[in-house]
C-alpha cells in the first residue's frame, strides 16, 4: 500500500511538471512573437532578462527553503552555461526570423539531432524503428521550411542553429545533474547568473542600449508589461526543463514536446494569420506522422523494458 502511495505521488508530481511545462512553453512562445510583431523589443535584450528573472526566482525559492544552494565550481557548468545561451537567443532568433509554424517545425529536428548525440558520445542505442521514424519527421521540417511563404536563408540558420545547440543543451541537462549530484534548482541557481554574465557583454557590440529599439529607449508600459510577464514565463519554462529532465531524459522531454508542438502549430495560423501553402501542409502531414510513430514505438519499448525487469527471478 505504502509503494502504491510513494508511486501515485511520484507520477503526480511528474504530471504537474508536465502541464506546468505545457502551459508556460506554449505561453512563451505566443507572448514572445506579440512583443516582436506588435512592440520590436530587441532579442537579446529580452532573452538578458529572462536569465536574470530566473535567477531572481530561483533565489527567492532557496530564501523561502523550497531548495539549498550546493557550491558547484565554474568550470563543470561554463559549457552548460554557454549553450543555454545559445539555446534561448537562437531559438528566439529563429521565431522572430520564421513563422510560429516553421519555427515550431524546425524544433521537431531537436529530437533526431538528440538520438545522434547520444549514440555517438554516449554509446547509447535505438531501434531500427525509432530511427526510421526520423526520416518523415526531417522530410516534413524540409518540406515546411522551403515552402515557407516567409522562408529567409537567415532564419534557416537561425532555426539550425537554434535545433542543434537546444540538443547539446537538453542531453548536458540531464548528464550535468547526475554528474555533480545536483537537482534541477540547485544546478539552474548556478547557471541563470552565469549565462545572464555572458549574455551581458555580447549585448552592447550587437543592440542599442538607448533610444529607438535599446533597452533604456521609450518603451510603453504595456510593452514593458508583456516582457516582464515574459520573464515570469521563462522562469517556469526554464525551471519545468530541468526537472523534467532530470526526472526523466532528455529523449522524454522531447516525445512530451510533441504535444506542445501540435498546440502551437494550430495558435501560429490562429492568432498570427500565418499563411500556409499545400506544400507546407504535406510537410506538417509528414513530420507528425513520424512524431506519432515514433511516440508510438518508444512506449512500446519502454512497456516491453518494464514487462522483462518484471519477468526476472
Amino acid at each position: 500500500m505504502a509503494t502504491r502511495l510513494s508511486d501515485l505521488f511520484s507520477n503526480s508530481r511528474l504530471v504537474i511538471g508536465l502541464l506546468a511545462n505545457l502551459l508556460s512553453s506554449i505561453c512563451i512562445v505566443f507572448i514572445n512573437k506579440w512583443i516582436y510583431v506588435h512592440y520590436g523589443f530587441p532579442n537579446m535584450t529580452l532573452t538578458l532578462i529572462h536569465f536574470v528573472v530566473t535567477w531572481l526566482g530561483l533565489w527567492v525559492c532557496q530564501k523561502m527553503d523550497i531548495f539549498a544552494p550546493k557550491s558547484l565550481q565554474p568550470t563543470k557548468i561554463i559549457w552548460l552555461a554557454l549553450s543555454f545561451c545559445g539555446f534561448v537567443a537562437f531559438t528566439n532568433l529563429s521565431l522572430q526570423n520564421n513563422t510560429i509554424g516553421t519555427y515550431q517545425l524546425a524544433k521537431a529536428m531537436t529530437t533526431p539531432v538528440i538520438i545522434g548525440i547520444q549514440t555517438m558520445y554516449y554509446k547509447k542505442t535505438f531501434s531500427t524503428k525509432i530511427k526510421l521514424t526520423l526520416v518523415p519527421i526531417t522530410l516534413g521540417v524540409i518540406l515546411n521550411s522551403y515552402y515557407d511563404v516567409r522562408f529567409s536563408l537567415l532564419g534557416v540558420v537561425f532555426a539550425t542553429l537554434g535545433v542543434f545547440v537546444t540538443s547539446l543543451y537538453q542531453v548536458w541537462v540531464g548528464a550535468k545533474q547526475h554528474e555533480l549530484q545536483v537537482n534541477s534548482m540547485q544546478l539552474l541557481y548556478y547557471q541563470a547568473p552565469m549565462s545572464s554574465a555572458f549574455l551581458l557583454t555580447l549585448v552592447p557590440f550587437f543592440e542599442p542600449l538607448s533610444g529607438e529599439g535599446g533597452i533604456f529607449g521609450p518603451w510603453s508600459f504595456p510593452a514593458l508589461a508583456m516582457v516582464m510577464l515574459s520573464g515570469l514565463i521563462a522562469f517556469l519554462v526554464n525551471l519545468s526543463i530541468y526537472w523534467i529532465i532530470g526526472n526523466t531524459s532528455a529523449v522524454t522531454y522531447n516525445m512530451f514536446g510533441h504535444f506542445k508542438f501540435c498546440i502551437t502549430l494550430i495558435g501560429g495560423y490562429v492568432l498570427f494569420q500565418d499563411p500556409l501553402s499545400l506544400n507546407q501542409g504535406v510537410g506538417i502531414l509528414c513530420t507528425l506522422t513520424g512524431i506519432l510513430s515514433y511516440t508510438h514505438f518508444k512506449l512500446a519499448e519502454q512497456e516491453e523494458g518494464k514487462s522483462r525487469l518484471v519477468q526476472r527471478p
